[in-house]
C-alpha cells in the first residue's frame, strides 16, 4: 500500500469515498477540489494495487502554531486495517514539518472507532459542539493533540528495547513516518492492525 499526495486527478475517487462515508454531510466536489489545490492544505490518498482506498486532509499554514485535521475516510471494506492510523500519522508528521505545535480536529460523537483512534494517538477532548452535524443533530467532539509530546512519545518508544512498533506513536521510529513532499511523493506503509 502507498500513501501519496493527492492530485486533482484523484478527485473522483476521493468524492466516491466522501459520499459513501458521509452521505448526509459530504463536501461538494467544488469544495474538495479547492482543498486539493490550496497551499494551506495537504491531502493524501492511500492506494492499494492502484486503487484509492482512502484519503485524508490537513489544513496547516507554514509557521503557524496550530493545524487542523480536516478529514480521514476509507472505503468501508478497508476499515480496521490500520490504514486510518497510517494516514493520521502521516498528516501529523506533515503538521510538525510545517511548524505546528498543536493539532485540532472534530469527530462525530456517534463514531466511537474514530474517537478511539484519536485518543490512542494522544488527542484529548477539549469541547463538544452540540448538534453540529446536520441533519442528524450529532454532537462534534473537539479534540487537541500536543504535537511535541506526541513526537517525544514516538522517539521514546522507538528507543525502548524490544519496543513494538504498532504500540508506538508514529509506528515505531520517526524515520518510518515522514511528511510527504514533491521530492518524496510516495511513502510505502507497512500494514498494521489497530489495537
Amino acid at each position: 500500500m502507498t500513501i501519496r499526495i493527492a492530485t486533482p486527478a484523484d478527485l473522483d475517487a476521493i468524492m466516491a469515498i466522501e459520499n459513501a462515508s458521509f452521505p448526509t454531510d459530504a463536501w461538494s466536489s467544488e469544495s474538495m477540489a479547492t482543498e486539493l489545490a490550496t497551499e494551506y492544505s495537504q491531502y493524501l490518498v492511500d492506494e492499494d494495487a492502484g486503487d484509492i482506498i482512502g484519503y485524508a486532509g490537513l489544513r496547516s499554514i507554514r509557521g503557524n502554531a496550530d493545524a487542523d485535521i480536516q478529514t480521514i475516510a476509507l472505503l468501508e471494506a478497508r476499515r480496521g486495517e490500520g490504514r486510518g492510523r497510517a494516514l493520521l500519522r502521516t498528516l501529523l508528521a506533515e503538521a510538525s514539518a510545517r511548524g505546528a505545535r498543536e493539532v485540532f480536529l472534530e469527530v462525530r460523537a456517534d463514531n466511537p472507532g474514530a474517537e478511539a483512534l484519536y485518543l490512542s494517538e494522544g488527542f484529548d477532548e477539549i469541547a463538544r459542539r452540540p448538534r453540529y452535524y446536520q441533519p442528524e443533530n450529532v454532537d462534534a467532539i473537539v479534540m487537541k493533540l500536543d504535537l511535541r509530546a506526541w513526537a517525544d512519545r514516538a522517539a521514546a518508544a522507538a528507543a525502548a528495547p524490544h519496543a513494538r512498533a504498532e504500540n508506538a506513536p508514529m509506528g515505531g521510529t520517526s524515520a518510518e513516518i515522514s511528511p510527504l513532499n514533491s521530492a518524496n511523493s510516495a511513502q510505502q506503509c507497512d500494514e498494521e492492525k489497530t489495537a
